[in-house]
């Protein structure tokens, strides 16, 4: 079977990291953990579970992610979140792939659905989204971007059937400092990209995201939590701008 490294980046991931390993430990050759000075037990219960840890200040996802993945010791690197799991039916058709001699594709992606307030969400935006995470690092790395970083690599790109189940939030309190922490981070990026937003589309925003996430793309047939993901949604989009456009007035 073609070797497979698994890297992981984490901070102060306690709550989900163990979960997070126990589902790819039998698919990894080995897992490199790059953790960012954690101040709880992240980084022991890594080394607890058999994997390389790493300690390297933050930088930014898309830095901190491609140094996990020149740290591996194999081509092919499945990168994967600590608040991610893999499912069973996603790791045996990635080991049924790899049985045979090495995949000609340059990478893989793969369905991530989102486990929100107890709830796997199906509509809303949240549901069947793919992303590219497993590739041979031959053929290309992640995006050196701070914040909504992604993988870039020459080559075919084939589409697995299984799922990734994303635990993004372990609350609401938790989604809100998430939401405090993007706008943030996303604002920064637009301000250096020089783009410019008038105040009316913060207001104009919010009503128009969440009848998108509600109405258009069907989030209330997921009940109350695809309510609060259309709400707090809504709420991410408008703010970033909102931060957009005071951190271009406090540069000014």
């Amino acid at each position: 079977m073609t070797a497979i490294s698994v890297v992981i980046i984490a901070f102060n991931e306690e709550p989900n990291i163990r979960r997070c390993i126990a589902s790819i430990q039998e698919l990894a050759a080995e897992i490199v953990v790059v953790d960012s000075l954690s101040t709880d037990r992240t980084a022991e219960i890594c080394q607890e579970l058999g994997c390389r840890v790493i300690q390297r200040e933050f930088d930014g996802y898309g830095m901190q992610k491609q140094f996990a993945v020149d740290q591996a010791s194999h081509d092919w690197v499945f990168s994967i979140d600590a608040d991610e799991v893999v499912t069973p039916e996603l790791q045996e058709e990635i080991e049924n792939l790899f049985r045979q001699p090495e995949p000609e594709e340059a990478g893989f992606e793969m369905c991530f659905s989102l486990v929100y307030l107890g709830r796997k969400l199906k509509h809303g935006g949240a549901g069947s989204d793919y992303h590219l995470r497993l590739f041979n690092r031959k053929s290309g790395g992640f995006t050196q971007v701070k914040v909504h970083e992604g993988i870039e690599v020459q080559g075919k790109i084939r589409r697995l059937k299984g799922e990734i189940l994303h635990y993004s939030y372990r609350d609401l309190t938790h989604h809100l400092e998430k939401i405090n922490y993007y706008t943030s981070r996303a604002a920064e990026s637009y301000v250096l990209k020089g783009k410019r937003f008038p105040t009316i589309w913060v207001i104009l925003k919010f009503p128009i995201s969440f009848l998108q996430f509600y109405c258009c793309k069907a989030g209330f047939l997921d009940g109350y939590p695809g309510f609060m993901w259309s709400l707090l949604g809504a709420f991410y989009a408008s703010m970033k701008i909102a931060k957009s456009i005071e951190l271009d007035q406090e540069k000014r």
